[in-house]
């Protein structure tokens, strides 16, 4: 009898248990640092953005969670060199996860906003390399990750540095900023709108519905994102109108220009959740969907289907993480690294939701704490340097160096116990 005949119950429920430990520890440690934007800018309450993220991030991780799952699951691991010993891909996977879930516990009781891709796959690379052999790593597929983590806040920075100043040149610098918000702002939802019913519907409803031969093409999908845009912009609209302007001078007309902005950022604050959710729900239940197929069917397959519960239990444990334990990550990211307003940390948000999604639709695992921090140093960068906190910046990224051998090097330590356990 194989080592998966005997022990496959145990193993099927110690991946269930690890795989929600490990989303977990996405939301408390990047979950929250994907809203503490809205919270650093006081667009939100750390209550309300607790509320806003669960519904959102679970509908992400749920909806449109698949294509970034698959990437993780088969393309950092070569399946055919552990053909014959598919257990062994199994206790790799199941430290993978609980090294990752270890690892970002400790950060997240720190405060500090680590990543959670790096995580994961610093855990999965850990166990093939050591545990298994280096041959069994996808080399030319980790280097493409590594490169993404080094474009994704690049290209976030670039795309906040350009929304904060064509907010600026609309409407901040100008003779009448609140008019010139109430003429503009409409579009910026608008955009909005259109970027959360495009993922969903290019990625979330084919993956829903792919039993039921339900599917719309590019074109069509772009059609009815437009119609929700312009729906998100009518209620903006409304809402935007219930912003009374005060008193006109320089001093406060600024106070109710960034009113707007407030409301503006609940949209955002959306949008980033749900492409949070659909990108990052992929480091929790990537392994778990590994370990479910190999037990299933007792072989390593290039290919799994992805039980829709798996990616239950992937946002559940998302949502439980951000509710428990996501306030001390919020507070580092929304406070230390820039002086947040409503407009600034609408044009991060947006940006890094923009990034995040792109991602998404791609299959490509980027790091939402790397894009996020990016977008908050280009709205930074758009103000001078002397807006960011260097400081915090850099002691970031030094947790972001530690995060990848932390990360292997307590899945090498699992990976040799669950060995001797279960041999």
């Amino acid at each position: 009898m194989t080592v998966i005949a005997e022990y496959g119950q145990i193993l099927l429920i110690l991946a269930c248990v690890f795989g929600f430990f490990m989303a977990w520890g996405v939301g408390a440690n990047d979950v929250a640092n994907a809203m503490g934007t809205s919270v650093g800018s006081k667009a939100l309450t750390v209550k309300q953005a607790i509320v806003v993220a669960m519904i959102f991030e679970f509908l992400g991780a749920y909806l449109a969670g698949g294509a970034v799952t698959s990437t993780i699951r088969k393309g950092i691991v070569d399946p055919a060199i552990m053909a014959g010993t598919p257990e062994l891909l199994v206790y790799g996977m199941l430290s993978a996860l609980l090294a990752a879930g270890t690892w970002l516990l400790i950060a997240s009781i720190l405060g500090w906003p680590v990543s959670t891709t790096h995580s994961i796959v610093g855990a999965i690379v850990g166990f093939a390399a050591v545990g298994i052999s280096p041959e069994a790593v996808a080399w030319g597929k980790v280097l493409s990750i590594v490169a993404s983590w080094v474009v994704s806040p690049m290209l976030a920075g670039t795309i906040a540095f350009f929304i904060f100043r064509s907010v600026q040149k609309l409407i901040l610098n100008t003779e009448n900023p609140m008019l010139q918000a109430r003429r503009y702002i409409p579009f910026y939802m608008f955009a909005v709108g259109f970027l959360i019913a495009m993922v969903t519907l290019l990625k979330g409803l084919k993956h829903v519905f792919k039993d039921s031969g339900f599917s719309l093409n590019f074109v069509e999908s772009a059609m009815v994102a437009a119609i929700v845009g312009a729906i998100v912009c009518a209620i903006g609209i409304v809402m935007l109108r219930r912003v009374k302007p005060e008193e006109t001078d320089t001093g406060n007309r600024f106070a109710n220009v960034e009113k707007m902005f407030a409301v503006l950022m609940i949209f955002t604050a959306c949008a980033m959740a749900f492409a949070h959710g659909s990108n990052d729900v992929a480091n929790a239940v990537g392994p778990l969907a590994a370990i479910i197929n190999v037990i299933k069917t007792g072989s390593v397959t290039a290919k799994s289907v992805m039980p829709s519960w798996v990616l239950l239990i992937g946002g559940l444990g998302i949502v439980i993480g951000l509710a428990t334990y996501g306030f001390k990550v919020m507070a580092t990211i929304g406070k230390k690294i820039t002086e947040l307003t409503p407009s600034r940390g609408f044009a991060a948000e947006l940006a890094a939701a923009a990034t995040v999604v792109l991602a998404s639709g791609t299959g490509l695992p980027i790091s939402t704490t790397h894009t996020l921090v990016g977008a908050v140093l280009g709205v930074g960068l758009a103000r001078g340097i002397g807006a960011l906190n260097l400081g915090v910046v850099g002691s970031i990224f030094m947790s972001w160096v530690v995060t990848l051998p932390a990360g292997a090097g307590l899945a090498i330590l699992f990976f040799f116990f669950f060995k001797g356990i279960f041999g």
